[in-house]
């Protein structure tokens, strides 16, 4: 495994679903699914239309800093199996629209001139491109139409 796409943690999404503030300060909202683009950053499988979600803000960094950015995500409001970490391009992504692949370094700042805006099958070879550099730590995978971030990209 030369990549490996890393969902958000279990116990984050168990602490979401029982309430917990998302990044703002405020508790997650409800939705139920129409079944249209209701991605889970969990399992990283859509939200089958019928089934509640949350939608809160995400702030996938250790710290506050000028680059920790935030936005708004999607989750399963009822437990779903936390997705497996592989190198195989997550099915929310096949056949969806382009998204935004970016490099962040050791220090979790984003890494100048990394930033790009990638086909979907060409997340893998990108990401793969950017992880091959000493000064890459890990790599985001954000929406490119409205900056949601989907998942985490790291070395395999």
């Amino acid at each position: 495994m030369l990549i490996r796409f890393v969902a958000m943690p279990s116990d984050q999404a168990a602490a979401y679903r029982a309430g917990a503030d998302d990044a703002n300060g405020m508790p997650p909202e409800r939705g139920i699914s129409d079944g249209d683009g209701i991605p889970c950053r969990h399992c990283l499988q859509h939200v089958r239309q019928g089934e509640p979600y949350l939608t809160l803000a995400y702030r996938p960094f250790p710290r506050l800093q000028p680059y920790a950015e935030s936005g708004p995500i999607f989750l399963h409001a009822e437990e779903c199996t936390r997705a497996p970490e592989s190198d195989v391009l997550p099915d929310m992504y096949r056949g969806g629209f382009e998204q935004i692949v970016r490099g962040y370094g050791h220090n979790d700042r984003i890494v100048y001139g990394t930033g790009a805006v990638v086909a979907p099958l060409e997340i893998c070879t990108h990401a793969y491109s950017l992880l091959e550099r000493p000064d890459i730590a890990y790599v985001h995978i954000r929406s490119s139409r409205n900056n949601c971030y989907s998942c985490r990209i790291e070395r395999g």
